[in-house]
């Protein structure tokens, strides 16, 4: 249980409608041709290894519709002595989101709801929500009436007003006794358990990283009619042939699991088996949308190539192009202005469960990429982005936590270059 609450708490910790930025998958061509420099990229991850940021990594690119890269360095398992491969199964906590925001835009395109339907509509337990407002003279919490309904874009795009664990407030306190992501309850007690707690904020007024996307596991589930895992597997991991893509993992799989390790003192400390395995949802009623499956390179790889491809693959078609677009597209209004560490991220907005880049790179230390690109990462310090513009793919596993956003910079120069700005933007 221990291992349980410490995973938790790092993949919390981790590090996810009026105006819309033009569609972002109908870019120009970029200003410099992006070719892939293996030599470059080898060598980038070989330095995350002998610095000490990761004991192990692993990267898979795709671009023109091929397979351009492939490498790994450092070990799977150190104690072990066994080494990332490329059936490595990695535990990618909140690269789980855009595969839960798919799967509910697949009912979206069903007409199941609409987007800027209240959320109450659906899950009744948010009809009447109250909002943290301060402290009254006395020193005690304020709570106003929520000034609008929670929509079902808010809760895909980060603007419901959730928390998301325990923070400085009494609305971080009621979440944290409410305990909505406890491993032994539903995802429909989940979401009754989510809403008796205080919104931080007004909705649509905030971006907050939050639970929200385990809100929209527990709508998939209403609107489907089936189990949330069941509805994935069936509806995107069998499509698409992602065959180790799971929440829960049979045994004869544990031995392919990469040791997760955490950064104390300076240096990385390998967890032990069962601390490494602890998201394998085998033994837990909660199968959350925001956070624990585990995959392997090619598995995830198979879903970013279905976003490049406008929502297709082999002949499997999981989403429209317009649906795609859609999630591509920047969804925070610009009167939005509070955005936590989003903009940490550089120059981007948000989209649905996707991070959206708006512009060139502004400044020499902010990550590499192209205007129109759409991507997203895990607590494990794990990465993957979507980039129409150079019709690129890219999947990045490690098992590092906390979260080390340098090990993203450095692969990232490493795809584009250190100088790379890529097309202009909007």
């Amino acid at each position: 249980m221990r291992g349980k609450r410490l995973a938790l708490a790092m993949m919390m910790a981790g590090v996810g409608p009026a105006v819309f930025a033009p569609p972002l998958l109908a870019q120009s061509k970029p200003a410099e041709t992006l070719k892939i420099d293996k030599a470059r990229i080898d060598a980038a991850l070989k330095g995350m290894i002998a610095d000490g940021r990761a004991a192990g990594t692993s990267v898979l690119i795709w671009q023109d519709g091929r397979e351009v890269y492939f490498g790994t360095a450092g070990m799977a398992d150190r104690e072990a002595k066994r080494p990332m491969r490329r059936d490595t199964i990695a535990q990618i906590y909140s690269m789980t989101k855009p595969v839960t925001g798919v799967a509910l835009m697949q009912l979206w395109e069903a007409g199941k709801f609409h987007l800027d339907d209240p959320l109450s509509k659906y899950l009744p337990e948010y009809a009447n929500m109250r909002v943290y407002a301060g402290q009254d003279a006395a020193g005690q919490p304020r709570y106003v009436p929520a000034e609008r309904p929670i929509t079902v874009r808010d809760i895909m795009r980060h603007s419901a007003g959730f928390v998301y664990g325990a923070g400085p407030t009494p609305a971080h306190d009621a979440y944290v006794a409410a305990d909505p992501l406890a491993l032994t309850i539903p995802l429909a007690e989940a979401s009754r358990r989510l809403a008796t707690a205080p919104l931080l904020y007004q909705p649509g007024t905030q971006w907050e990283y939050s639970i929200a996307v385990d809100v929209q596991a527990a709508l998939v589930e209403k609107l489907s009619g089936e189990p949330f895992a069941g509805y994935v597997r069936a509806h995107i991991f069998e499509p698409l042939k992602m065959t180790d893509t799971a929440w829960r993992q049979p045994d004869a799989k544990l031995p392919r699991f990469a040791a997760m390790n955490v950064k104390k003192d300076g240096k990385l400390v390998q967890q032990d088996a069962a601390a490494a395995q602890t998201l394998n949802f085998r033994d837990n009623v909660l199968t959350p949308g925001g956070f624990g499956l585990a995959s392997t390179l090619d598995d995830y790889q198979r879903f970013a190539r279905m976003l490049l491809n406008k929502g297709e693959l082999d002949g499997a078609r999981i989403l429209k192009p317009s649906t795609v677009k859609l999630m591509a597209t920047d969804q925070l209004d610009p009167a939005i202005k509070e955005r936590a560490w989003l903009p940490g991220k550089g120059a981007v907005g948000f989209g649905f469960d996707f991070a959206v880049r708006k512009s060139p790179p502004q400044a020499a230390e902010e990550n590499r990429g192209a205007v129109g690109e759409f991507f997203w990462d895990g607590a494990a310090s794990t990465l993957f982005w979507v980039d129409p513009a150079n019709k690129l793919t890219a999947v990045f596993f490690v098992q590092t936590m906390p979260y080390d956003g340098t090990l993203h910079r450095d692969f990232r120069a490493a795809v584009y270059g250190a100088d790379y700005k890529g097309p202009a933007g909007d």
